[in-house]
């Protein structure tokens, strides 16, 4: 009889030992396929969440890279848009710089240079013998100043007149290179490496040093006599 009452005994333990150690097992194996993937559902907003976190916060030097390389070169009163040659072509007094393509008004132009000493205006019309048919109904300004002579030019019934000449023989007015007249030879060349003389260049005789950007329509001449600069234009062909 007492051994029957030990046998029970020993299986009803066994049976709890069991019990215990299944019980341990699941708690620290691994995750059944649908806890797995409760859990996996669960953490993919967060992981969502960060993965556009990391690209939004790179999209912004993106834009600011883009912003920086398309930044506008400004000259004058108009914005160049990043274009080198309005940029080279321009000349410079009181701090004001003055360049080929710049809108300049009557008030503009006399906030920035004075009162000029003489002011012409003429709109080209089929009959005034000048030939421009090209630029018929177009109004052309001349400002004259002591050592300086700018002419602006505007479409028809334009609200904007535009400079495209440029005529400097005062040494008061400088280039963006800081080039003037009176300067030698031997100090353009330095400044302006990419000109070159188009006669023999000879030092007692007169010749033109030409600038001229890329696109062979912006002009930067230098007349020089006796080996030094004499006058500077800087002009823009009109078709």
């Amino acid at each position: 009889m007492m051994k029957l009452i030990n046998k029970a005994a020993a299986g009803i333990l066994l049976s709890i030992l069991l019990t215990m150690a299944l019980t341990g097992c699941q708690s620290n194996g691994a995750k059944s396929p649908e806890a797995a993937q409760s859990s996996a559902e669960n953490n993919t907003p967060d992981e969502q969440a960060k993965g556009e976190g990391a690209s939004n916060s790179t999209a912004p030097a993106s834009e600011n890279s883009e912003g920086q390389s398309a930044e506008a070169i400004k000259e004058g009163s108009m914005e160049k848009e990043g274009n080198v040659v309005l940029k080279e072509l321009a000349f410079v007094y009181n701090e004001h710089t003055i360049a080929i393509s710049d809108t300049a008004n009557e008030d503009q132009m006399e906030q920035m240079l004075g009162k000029p000493d003489n002011l012409k205006s003429h709109t080209y019309s089929a009959g005034d013998g000048t030939n421009m048919d090209t630029l018929i109904g177009f109004t052309e300004k001349v400002y004259t100043y002591p050592g300086l002579e700018i002419k602006t030019i505007s479409i028809p019934e334009g609200k904007q007149d535009s400079i495209f000449h440029i005529e400097m023989t005062d040494p008061k007015y400088a280039t963006v290179r800081n080039i003037k007249a009176g300067d030698s030879l031997d100090t353009l060349k330095n400044a302006y490496p990419e000109g070159k003389l188009l006669g023999d260049g000879a030092p007692n005789e007169e010749d033109e040093f030409r600038y001229e950007p890329s696109n062979y329509v912006d002009v930067m001449s230098f007349h020089i006599k006796n080996a030094k600069v004499e006058s500077i234009q800087i002009y823009s062909l009109l078709d």
